[in-house]
């Protein structure tokens, strides 16, 4: 007599996976409102599924099909790394060449770390920056170039030592774009046209949102949660972040890219005929662990997570037993998920056009339940759960916050004082202007950051930006000198679940001599 545990899901054919996923993506879009999701799932060389779900745009009729158009964000860093891979197949460069032998301004705030900084580090997060470091430069959109980008580095704050410690880093993966440029005497973005969408015949992908022809309509909105409401957010797709993030594409073509992974950089021409990518001694060095990163107690006991660690432009880490190769990506109002499991020969990607991670997290951890055969789970309850434990923390916090203030303090100077042009090493100009008794900020390279400050406590104030969509509104601390007068400002984000690439504590804000 075989026993059978009813916690288990067994064989079952592709189509009745199909269909459990495709009730998940449906309760996931409901439960964490998401009007849009696109999935694409590659077995065993096949494209098993390839489907929209929901609607391009909250309110309206038109359907996301497995052909619209979203923003992959930081899975773009996989194809910068393969786009690397494939120049030194080609004896252009090693993983371990020096960045300054190819950027020779290239410096970061330590000349030994200048001087050892590899290719390996650009793309390893391991530069001893902070989480998002120097993010401000980019994003939101900015008037500053990728030579301002290289200038400012040298000032960023170190908060680590070299190669020590993991810290996400947008800033080096521009840098990578910038010597994609420079070896192939051409941009990156004809580099990524030229030498990854077209061989793999992704002929509705392109490098930036701005490349999108004006015709084509079939392009998701970005959605964003403002107050319960969903709110329709603007276009700005991380043009800035380029080689970082800025990459626009289906899930139909982005199938054709997961089935190069999975043959480790080959794809067929025809059916006598292969080319590849990279080769496959390179797609073991992009999944090959350069920068641990720890593993939780109930990570190892909830999912048999025994190692987490990022590779070359993507992360990796075992799951009950087999390796996943994956990756998410986040812009304003569109996030996504890319995985990679190469023992079962199965990849997938989901595209979504608002910030919910936890939706794309139930979705594709049910894929994986179902194609590896796991114990069923409720993963969008799961999910759901913990959002709202996380919003639950939060809310305490900020009332705890909001407590302890000293309703009864007063600013130090008056108003007017404080409206100065300060000046960032790194960022630049930041403008505080004093009109009707209400002081305003503006960052002047980055017109959609200007705000009203409101006096929160002593010299600190709190920045509302006027463009609520940004979820960043921060507090803005002047520092005086032993005269009375501003020595420096600094800024932090007020909620904990502001965006890390709003790195307003990295800034250091000096006043401009009269």
């Amino acid at each position: 007599m075989v026993l059978i545990n009813p916690f288990i899901s067994h064989a079952s054919s592709i189509t009745e996976k199909n269909t459990t996923i495709a009730a998940t993506v449906k309760q996931a879009m409901k439960t964490f409102q998401v009007p849009g999701v696109a999935v694409a799932i590659v077995k065993d060389n096949q494209v098993v599924m390839s489907q929209g779900f929901g609607v391009i745009e909250q309110g309206k009729n038109t359907k996301v099909t497995a052909d619209t158009l979203f923003g992959i964000a930081s899975n773009t860093k996989a194809m910068t790394a393969a786009l690397l891979a494939s120049l030194v197949d080609e004896g252009k460069l090693t993983w371990r060449t020096k960045v300054i032998d190819i950027i020779p301004e290239f410096q970061m705030p330590d000349a030994y770390v200048t001087r050892e900084f590899t290719i390996i580090d650009l793309l390893s997060h391991n530069s001893g920056l902070g989480l998002g470091a120097g993010d401000l430069m980019i994003w939101p959109q900015t008037t500053l170039t990728n030579a301002d980008v290289i200038k400012g580095l040298k000032y960023l704050p170190q908060v680590s030592s070299f190669r020590s410690e993991f810290a996400y880093d947008n800033l080096m993966y521009v840098i990578a774009g910038e010597i994609i440029a420079k070896l192939t005497s051409s941009t990156w973005q004809e580099a990524i046209q030229a030498r990854i969408f077209n061989p793999l015949d992704m002929q509705n992908t392109y490098p930036t949102f701005s490349q999108i022809p004006a015709a084509n309509s079939n392009v998701a909105r970005a959605h964003v949660p403002l107050d319960g409401k969903l709110t329709v957010v603007g276009g700005n797709f991380l043009e800035k972040f380029t080689s970082a993030g800025s990459v626009a594409s289906n899930v139909n073509d982005m199938a054709l890219w997961l089935k190069a992974q999975l043959n480790n950089g080959a794809y067929t021409v025809d059916e006598n005929k292969e080319e590849r990518l990279f080769s496959a001694q390179q797609s073991r060095a992009m999944w090959q662990a350069r920068t641990v990163l720890p593993v939780s107690e109930m990570a190892t006991k909830q999912d048999k997570t025994h190692f987490s660690a990022y590779g070359l432009g993507w992360f990796l880490k075992d799951y009950h037993g087999v390796k996943l190769i994956h990756h998410s990506g986040g812009i304003l109002g569109m996030v996504s998920k890319v995985v990679v499991v190469p023992e079962e020969n199965l990849a997938m990607v989901i595209l979504t056009n608002q910030q919910s991670g936890y939706a794309f997290n139930a979705i594709y951890l049910q894929i994986l339940n179902e194609y590896l055969e796991l114990a069923e789970k409720d993963w969008v309850t799961y999910f759901h759960d913990k959002q709202q434990a996380r919003k639950a923390k939060e809310t305490v916090r900020l009332a705890k916050a909001a407590a302890a203030v000293d309703k009864n303090s007063r600013h130090s100077l008056p108003l007017k004082a404080y409206a100065q042009t300060y000046a960032d090493n790194w960022y630049g100009d930041i403008n505080i202007s004093y009109k009707n008794n209400q002081l305003s900020m503006q960052f002047s390279n980055t017109p959609e950051l200007k705000g009203t400050l409101e006096h929160y406590q002593h010299n600190t104030f709190i920045v509302r930006w006027h463009d609520r969509s940004l979820e960043a509104d921060a507090f803005v601390n002047f520092h005086l000198n032993e005269e009375g007068g501003i020595e420096y400002a600094t800024m932090k984000a007020v909620s904990h679940a502001t965006d890390f690439s709003f790195d307003f504590h990295d800034l250091k804000l000096i006043p401009n001599p009269q």
